[in-house]
């Protein structure tokens, strides 16, 4: 037996290489002006004010974003107002699905991600005891390494946010938190990236954080 061969098979399995702005695009699905009142287990303004810090970082580097969302004209509601001022064209581009609950399923959708021509994928959704957790692990199973962040989400229930996070991670799904996945790709405040990421860190949660 090849125990060297089983190691390192092992390893590779084990260790999976950090995400860099080069090779990772952002997904947000269904961040929606009435999806966020589902989201029971999180305050809004937090979910809120983590969305905004992931799709400035998506912009602000040069990341592919892709944005979509469910049943627009019917309770779920518009996107939050600032991600078309943040990111215009995303916005203008978002994929506008007629009811499929599960994003992955749904054939434009996939397809925009998949143009991003990223491997990596950070994930974040409304609500994430459904809306997240049936992508991230579609997503897991068709190749692509996928990290979603659980804070900018947010389930009615703990109970409910707590099952899906054990159901992503057993099926390959890394669980981030929205400051743990910006110094991930940070990774250097000295660098110009670095420093940009570092900044909206500040300025959206940080900020916020020293102050209260």
């Amino acid at each position: 037996m090849d125990w060297k061969l089983i190691f390192k098979l092992k390893t590779q399995h084990i260790m999976k290489p950090h995400f860099t702005i080069k090779d990772t695009a952002i997904v947000l699905i269904d961040h929606q002006q009435g999806t966020v009142k589902l989201a029971k287990n999180m305050d809004e303004e937090v979910i809120k004010q983590n969305t905004k810090a992931l799709a400035r970082t998506a912009i602000e580097t040069g990341m592919p974003l892709v944005l979509t969302t469910s049943n627009e004209t019917q309770f779920q509601g518009p996107l939050f107002e600032f991600l078309e001022d943040i990111a215009s064209k995303a916005h203008e581009n978002r994929i506008k699905r007629p009811g499929m609950v599960n994003a992955w399923e749904y054939i434009p959708f996939k397809e925009a991600v998949a143009s991003t021509g990223k491997k990596n994928i950070i994930m974040a959704g409304l609500t994430n005891d459904v809306c997240t957790v049936y992508p991230a692990i579609n997503a897991v199973a068709d190749g692509y390494s996928v990290q979603v962040v659980v804070d900018a989400g947010g389930s009615p229930t703990q109970l409910a946010d707590d099952i899906a996070q054990r159901r992503m991670e057993n099926e390959g799904v890394v669980l981030t938190s929205t400051n743990q996945v910006m110094a991930e790709l940070g990774k250097d405040w000295s660098t110009e990236n670095g420093g940009k990421i570092l900044n909206i860190m500040y300025e959206e949660i940080l900020g916020t954080l020293m102050n209260s």
